[in-house]
Parts: structure tokens; sequence; C-alpha cells
């Protein structure tokens, strides 16, 4: 079954003018991720459980798993629109729980396994989630804030807990009779982001968003899929870009995906795992590439592309990849609204270290003045995105102001400052905003600064990045105590209250205690003068 959707040239300028989107009307991503493969050869290899030894799942089992969940879904209410929420590590339940919700035309809501109480509750109940798939940690963590979300009617865990019976629930059940028709512009997936300037807002997509990502994969995974070829992404499956940057495509293209739940990521286990599987397709993140390269690479790896984004790799860790791997590491561009539409692919440009590259075929992006003009060559402006592609958000869940001001005219604005030199090729500079890129986590201050303030002895807070040579940044939060406080033993109890209530990875690594804070003439915190 062909299904690239990129003409193959001999250069990245031909493929672009070669390019139009050619999105049908229906469109469902359960339907072309796993039923389609089923259909044509159900023994086919989908997914290589390597969590506790090595579990195959093939397509077929996948189908008729999801096809009874989905059963089980619709039994417990579960209707068109109605939004499910998947809190689960890296696993074929991921995937099973995903497909479906999708056959009956739900909404997938991604959550983060490390997220504590405050994080949970406030996306389960911004987007008025009807049912839960977790675990037996997640199933203790949500059974604490049942009273306090009333429109969530159920709980179902894969190995117990105060919940459902996932696996006992899909033995009993018979199979779906038939999938919702979805339209490809129906809401498909609400994924949070990072909370940059107040509280995190339910990015909405549609089915459709799936194939906006396709080209960028096919490309920068160097004309993808090839036979033999095998994926993995340290990078949880509830973010973004370990989902629809590698995951999803990769069963969209019938490439084997292999999963494997990390608590925290050890480098030589994931060369181990690579070396096991001959995993050849790689997402990773910046921060996981740098701790890779120092470990040794076992014999026999055999990579043939890496993709990496959220932050720049620099010229060393580029040429690590072309002398230790055999491989050009390309940079990949975009954000929770808009992903994927720019790529650096040595090979097929002129490209160079430090830039992100050239737009992806199928997208206009353009460096745009406070004005709306076009920047001239190197001059520095927001980074914006053309409408019309259907990788495209849909809206901001709840949000209509927050959405319109995210566009300007025709334009999309990432909030990312750039420039586009006279080659075309774009540059990251900074952010217009106040987000932290840590570890290749896009990090938002606000969810930090509110769980902070509930301390009885902060009186205000402010959350900013600090630079790391191996994380990017570091969350630093410089904090105004309530008059008679005590300082000693503070600073840890902060940083605990922070990883138990919102999570680990957002957790202040340096904690400031500071007499004022910087502000503007309207009382807003000047977080520009604390990071400098």
């Amino acid at each position: 079954m062909e299904r690239r959707l990129v003409p193959i040239h001999e250069s990245w300028e031909k493929m672009r003018s070669a390019f139009h989107w050619d999105v049908p009307a229906r469109f469902n991503i359960a339907e072309r991720c796993c039923d389609s493969w089923a259909s044509e050869d159900p023994d086919k290899l989908a997914i290589i459980d390597a969590s506790d030894g090595d579990k195959h799942w093939s397509f077929g089992a996948l189908k008729d798993a999801s096809d009874k969940l989905a059963t089980v879904f619709r039994l417990l209410g579960v209707e068109q629109g109605d939004r499910v929420a998947v809190l689960l590590p890296q696993g074929p339940a991921v995937m099973i729980a995903h497909f479906a919700a999708y056959k009956l035309g739900a909404v997938v809501l991604p959550l983060f396994t490390l997220f504590g109480a405050d994080a949970l509750e406030y996306r389960l109940a911004d987007s008025g989630t009807k049912l839960a798939v977790t675990d037996r940690e997640g199933a203790e963590k949500l059974a604490g804030l049942r009273h306090r979300l009333p429109e969530l009617v159920d709980v179902i865990s894969l190995d117990g807990g105060p919940a459902r019976a996932f696996w006992e629930d899909i033995a009993a059940a018979p199979a779906l009779e038939a999938p919702v028709n979805t339209r490809a512009d129906d809401p498909a997936v609400l994924i949070y982001t990072s909370g940059t300037t107040g509280p995190p807002k339910g990015v909405l997509h549609a089915h459709r968003f799936l194939m906006g990502h396709l080209p960028s994969v096919e490309l920068h995974h160097r004309f993808f899929p090839q036979p033999g070829d095998c994926g993995w992404t340290p990078a949880d499956w509830a973010w973004i870009g370990g989902l629809m940057d590698l995951a999803m495509p990769c069963l969209y293209y019938g490439v084997p995906l292999v999963s494997r739940r990390m608590r925290k990521f050890d480098p030589t286990e994931a060369w181990d795992l690579i070396a096991r599987h001959n995993i050849r397709n790689l997402f990773l993140p910046p921060t996981a590439l740098k701790m890779m390269r120092l470990a040794p690479v076992p014999e026999g790896v055999n990579i043939r592309s890496i993709g990496s984004g959220g932050e720049s790799l620099g010229s060393e860790l580029l040429q690590w990849g072309r002398e230790k791997l055999g491989t050009d590491i390309s940079e990949i561009y975009g954000q929770t609204e808009c992903n994927l539409v720019i790529a650096s692919v040595p090979g097929l440009m002129a490209a160079r270290p430090g830039a992100m590259g050239l737009p992806v075929p199928g997208f206009d992006v353009a460096v745009l003045r406070a004005d709306g003009a076009v920047a001239a060559p190197d001059e520095l402006g927001e980074i914006c995105v053309r409408r019309g592609t259907p990788v495209m958000f849909l809206e901001y869940w709840g949000k209509p102001e927050k959405t319109a001001e995210k566009f300007m005219g025709d334009w999309l604005r990432t909030g990312d400052l750039g420039t586009c030199g006279a080659e075309g090729l774009f540059t990251y500079v900074s952010r217009d905003d106040d987000v932290i890129t840590s570890a290749g986590y896009r990090i938002g201050p606000s969810e930090i600064e509110n769980c902070l303030l509930a301390h009885p002895d902060v009186a205000t807070v402010a959350v900013v990045g600090q630079p790391d040579p191996e994380r990017t940044e570091i969350v630093v939060a410089h904090v105004v105590l309530r008059e008679g406080a005590q300082w000693e033993g503070l600073e840890d109890a902060l940083k605990q209250l922070v990883r138990d209530r919102v999570s680990p990875h957002v957790a202040p690594r340096k904690i400031i205690r500071a007499d004022s804070l910087p502000m503007t003439a309207t009382g807003k915190i000047l977080r520009r003068a604390l990071r400098g």
C-alpha cells in the first residue's frame, strides 16, 4: 500500500513545488494506523513492547483489542466528541486506548505519567474528561481527585487500583459493530501546552493533523519508510513530539514501533535497546542525544535516520552523529499548535549548523515584522506559518479569544523570534514569551508559580530559565517570603512541593531567596530582568 505523500526529487525545492495537500473528506487515525493494515495483513508486526521481556503485537491484535475496548467505552457512555484521557507510559495499551476512542469519534487527552495532582486535576476539569485509562499508579492519583471531577464517570486500569480492569473488560466485550465515520476535520486529540503566559491551554487537533506531520517525517527520515525500518523514541507518547513525530507515523506507514517504559532516561539502556532490536529510525530530544554521546555505542548499531527538535544541537553533536553513527541528524521545528513545519536535512539542502532548515513541502513559513510585513533577509521577526495546512490546530479548548490572538491575518504566530537568510534557511533566535526549554521539555512558569504560591511561607514568586550546558536551561524560582518566615529547610520543601503537585520534570533545580521582584508599572513581573 503506497502511503507516501511527498514526490521524490533530487532537490528540496522541486519536492516543495511538486507537492500539494490531498486530504480526504473522511479520515480517521485509527483506520489509517491500525484497521487498514489489519484488513490487508492481520499478522503484520505493529509494536514490539520491550518493557518486560519482548512481546510482539500485530495490527490484527491491535484492531481486535481496540474494537472491544471501543465497545467498553460505548457501554460506559462515551459518545462522539467526548474526551478520553490516556495516562500511561509507552506500551501497546496506549495505542489500543487511542484507537478505541477514535473509533467512537471521541477525543483523546494524552497525559504525562509524572503529572502530579494539580496538573492532572486542571487538565481533566478544564477538558471535561468523561473517562480515563491508566495503570495502578495513575488510578491511585485519580482516586483522590474524583470528588472534584464530576464529569469523570469512570477510570480503567491496566494493573489494579481503584478502577475497572482494562484487560478483563476487553476480554469480556464483543467487537464494535461499526466505527464512527469521522470527517478529517473532526476533533481527535487534545494536548495541553506548557502554560507559558497563564494556565495551560488545551490545543485541539483534528484527525487530519496526522497527515500534516507526514511530509517532514518522510523527508527527515530519508524517504521514510524503507525496507527494514524500525522506530523508537524515548520521548513520552503523551507529548506531541513522542506521539506524532515518530510513534503514530510508524504505525501509519506499517513500520514496526518499539515501546519501552523508562522512568528515567538511561543512555546505556537506550543503546542496548537500539542494538538488540536493530532500531534504524529515532526521534531523540537533544538532551537524550547529549547523554548518549557520552556512553559507548555498541557493536552492530545500524541507525539510518535521527530527528531531533526543541533546541539547537550545535556543530559538535552533529559531527558526532556523522562520525560515530554514520548518519546526519536532522533538526526539526514546530510547536503543539502547528508541528513539523521546518526541517534541516543534510544531503537534500544546504544545511548549516545553528539553522533550523527550510520549510517542509506543504508549508509556507515566513519571518514577519510586528506590522505583518515580511522581514528583510536576516532581520529579526516572529516566525509565522500560513493557514491552510492539516497539521494546524482547530482551537484552544474553551478559549476563543486566545485562539484569535494566535493568528495575525492568514498567519499563525509561533511566538518564536528568528531570522530567514538570503538562502532561505530559518534560524531560531529567542522567544517572545517566558517558556523554559529544559532537557527537551517546554516548561511554562505559571503552573510552577501557582504551586509555590500555595505554600504558606511564599509571598510572591517568579520562575525563569537559566542557561545550562547540559539541559539548555534549568528551572529557577525567585521567591519572596512572607514576613517572619524561616528560610532554613524551605528550599528543599518547595522543590518537593512542585515534584509532588505538578511534576518532577518541572521542579526548580534552584530556588533563590529575593527581597523583592522587578515589576512593570502595571504590576507585572519582569522575568526578562531576572533572566539577565
